[in-house]
């Protein structure tokens, strides 16, 4: 992973870039952990804006991929984090477009494709995580964009008149103007779902971005001029899915989501730097090594963590598939006073209070997989995507309590609890609806 951060004063007192660049700095070595490999800054001190970047060098180790970087026009500033994996494919398209590039970079596409095409044109291109601070010179617009599924974090608010951002909230508290008062409605949130959802944050005036959607800000602009503009949504692709079913036979679904998850993997798998995946030897994990063994030369490097108690250890099984799949393995087997002794640590590891107890496990398999590889795959988010929770297969139970409702009533229904929902601006419409029935 790679660390963004930055800010813009748009207080009435313009500050010179001798005074951004420290401040911004301080920023970037806040989250300097996410990226040790490279640093940089710059400033533009007309527009009060600042932008800092770590990085943590996966494609093109060169200094070439070097942030943050200009277009080949002068036209953006970019500093990026994360991975557009078709980067290859839209390169060999821009060069056909007339482009150059200096280097092999996916950052140096990314600013052609935003030449070429425009911003939301551009990133509706990208198949990839990525959070993105994009400032426009001839626009004079501060943009912050967040992938379609939010994989990668971005952060962001206003505090004394200044607009902050990054990756971690650490970058943010690092500006003398962060306001650190705790946000009591994202405190119950955390107590209701033990975590804070997005757009909230832990403090106040600070937000998550949204996945799916570009924020701009532009120059002179203020809190009420910051605009935000959805480019993806579940809700649509949904709907599309529904509108345009597979239409094959059970055989033909097989075999094209098996090439989907075959490409989705090979992509991945792109990388100038040694790679691995954790296994626990659950169905996401194991097919994903799977799938990333039948398209390398070498045994791939597979992690898991062990614990001496049986109830939880799932490393036995993540032997057996290693040793299927003919897997480099390494296992290391945590005592109850190594896990207890991360416990202290949790609160540099994680900016706001996060209670999934995977949350240790996961530390100590990250930095075991550290000591031999740069990027690790793993099976996160196979459950939801394939209903591999319980809470999912409990549909069919729930089907056979309202299946004979009739469809209008069950649609009228439908609607009726669709005002209860917990999504962005709605956190508390059930509360605030009972209250006003009383």
């Amino acid at each position: 992973m790679c660390g963004i951060t930055g800010f813009m004063d748009l207080s009435a007192r313009r500050m010179s870039s001798a005074e951004l660049i420290p401040t911004v700095t301080s920023m970037a070595d806040a989250i300097r952990h996410r990226g040790p490999d490279d640093q940089g800054v710059w400033a533009d001190a007309e527009a009060g804006l600042a932008l800092g970047f770590c990085r943590l060098s996966i494609l093109d180790l060169s200094p070439s991929g070097h942030q943050p970087m200009h277009s080949a026009d002068e036209r953006y500033i970019m500093a990026y984090n994360g991975e557009v994996y078709n980067f290859a494919e839209l390169r060999e398209k821009l060069e056909s477009l007339g482009h150059t590039f200096r280097g092999t970079s996916d950052s140096e596409v990314m600013l052609a494709a935003f030449v070429q095409w425009g911003l939301e044109a551009a990133v509706r291109r990208f198949n990839g995580m990525f959070a993105i601070a994009l400032w426009d010179r001839q626009q004079k617009v501060l943009h912050l964009i967040r992938d379609r599924l939010g994989v990668k974090p971005l952060y962001y608010g206003w505090c004394k008149g200044v607009f902050l951002f990054g990756s971690e909230l650490k970058a943010l508290r690092a500006h003398p103007a962060f306001n650190a008062a705790i946000d009591r409605d994202s405190l119950s949130l955390f107590l209701r779902h033990s975590y804070i959802p997005a757009p909230h944050s832990i403090y106040k005036d600070i937000n998550k971005l949204p996945p799916g959607t570009i924020l701009s800000l532009p120059l002179h602009g203020g809190r009420q001029d910051t605009t935000q503009a959805t480019y993806w949504s579940v809700r649509e692709a949904v709907e599309h899915g529904k509108a345009d079913p597979f239409r094959g036979a059970a055989e033909e679904a097989v075999s094209e989501l098996d090439t989907l998850l075959r490409e989705s993997v090979r992509l991945r798998m792109i990388a100038d730097v040694p790679l691995g995946a954790f296994l626990s030897g659950g169905i996401d994990s194991s097919a994903i090594v799977a799938l990333m063994q039948t398209q390398s030369r070498l045994p791939v490097r597979t992690f898991t963590i062990g614990f001496q108690e049986a109830g939880y250890n799932e490393a036995p099984y993540a032997k057996a598939i290693a040793s299927h799949l003919g897997t480099e393995h390494t296992e290391l087997y945590i005592t109850p006073e190594a896990a207890m002794g991360v416990i202290p640590i949790l609160p540099t590891l994680y900016d706001e209070p996060f209670s999934d107890p995977s949350q240790i496990p996961t530390y100590l398999v990250s930095k075991l997989a550290r000591q031999h590889v740069t990027v690790s795959l793993s099976g996160d988010g196979g459950d939801e995507l394939f209903g591999g929770y319980t809470r999912y297969t409990r549909s069919n139970s729930v089907w056979s309590l309202i299946g004979w409702v009739p469809p209008a009533l069950r649609r009228a229904a439908g609607g009726f609890f669709s005002h209860f929902s917990l999504g962005e601006n709605k956190p508390f419409a059930l509360n605030q609806y009972l209250r006003q029935l009383a």
